[in-house]
Parts: structure tokens; C-alpha cells; sequence
């Protein structure tokens, strides 16, 4: 069992920066592939980052390619999602995910997700 927290999130202007932090309990964290899915409103729940369990594998949404940085920290139960040249699309809860395999855009890979924390950007 997995228990996701995350944090960071609030409001910024188009152009800002934040990191959301995603604290995991439980000792099998390690194993775990991580995600970070977002949600904005009357929207679909969308693929943003994912990791595999050893960080050897990072992969992105298109739309947040080459702005979003996702890493984790095993020995902190940590991971982190690292956003610059924020947009006002970006505006979304965003949620942490766990689950086994090396991570993937498919949400129903994943079987463990937090409450999700709210990023807002203003234009």
C-alpha cells in the first residue's frame, strides 16, 4: 500500500515557476514507476510526466515537453515535478501517481494516486 501526498502547487503568472512534490508512504516506494496526471476544468484527466523506479526513463506529454522536468528521490520517498514557462493552459489539479511497470501515459497503469494540489496560472 501507497499513500501519495503532494504539495507545491498555488498560483503564479504566465511565465513563472513551481515544483510540486509528491512524499509517498510506505518502504516499496522504490519499486514504483511514478506519474503526474493533471486534471483542468470540465476536462479529462491528462498524461503529464512519468518515471521509472530507478529514474532511468523519463517521459513527457508533448505539451510539456522541454518546460517540465519530472525526478524522483528514492531515499526521500520523493518525487518532483519541476515546471517553468508556466502557461495559463497549465491551469489543472494535478495529481501524483504510483504504480509497477517503468511508467507509462496510460492512467489506468497506475494504482495508487493522491488528492492532487491546484496550479494556477494567471495571463
Amino acid at each position: 500500500q501507497v499513500q501519495l501526498v503532494e504539495s507545491g502547487g498555488g498560483l503564479v503568472q504566465a511565465g513563472g515557476s513551481l515544483r510540486l512534490s509528491c512524499a509517498a508512504s510506505g518502504r516499496t516506494f522504490s519499486r514504483y514507476a511514478m506519474g503526474w496526471f493533471r486534471q483542468a476544468p470540465g476536462k479529462e484527466r491528462e498524461f503529464v510526466a512519468a518515471i521509472s523506479w530507478n529514474a532511468g526513463s523519463t517521459s513527457y506529454a508533448d505539451s510539456v515537453k522541454g518546460r517540465f522536468t519530472i525526478s524522483r528521490d528514492n531515499a526521500k520517498n520523493t518525487v518532483y515535478l519541476q515546471m517553468n514557462s508556466l502557461k495559463p493552459e497549465d491551469t489543472a489539479v494535478y495529481y501524483c501517481s504510483a504504480g509497477p511497470g517503468v511508467g507509462s501515459s496510460w492512467s489506468d497503469a497506475y494504482a495508487y494516486w493522491g488528492q492532487g494540489t491546484q496550479v494556477t496560472v494567471s495571463s
